[in-house]
């Protein structure tokens, strides 16, 4: 099995890699390891739905 990084992973998906770190520690990555500061995640691996909501406009409030 590949392994990617939490960088390689981040441009793959297009988001930030400090999110794709969030993801994996949130455990919502299938299949990521940790290895010291380190994030593999299998190459094969979806990209988790996104759970967090938008902001309210000023107008909608």
């Amino acid at each position: 099995m590949e392994y990617l990084t939490s960088n390689e992973i981040a441009e793959k998906w297009n988001i930030s890699s400090r999110r794709v770190r969030i993801l994996c520690g949130e455990g919502r990555v299938e299949g990521a390891i940790q290895k010291g500061i380190l994030w593999l995640i299998p190459s094969n691996t979806q990209k988790p739905q996104e759970l967090r909501r938008g902001r309210k406009k000023q107008d909608d409030i």
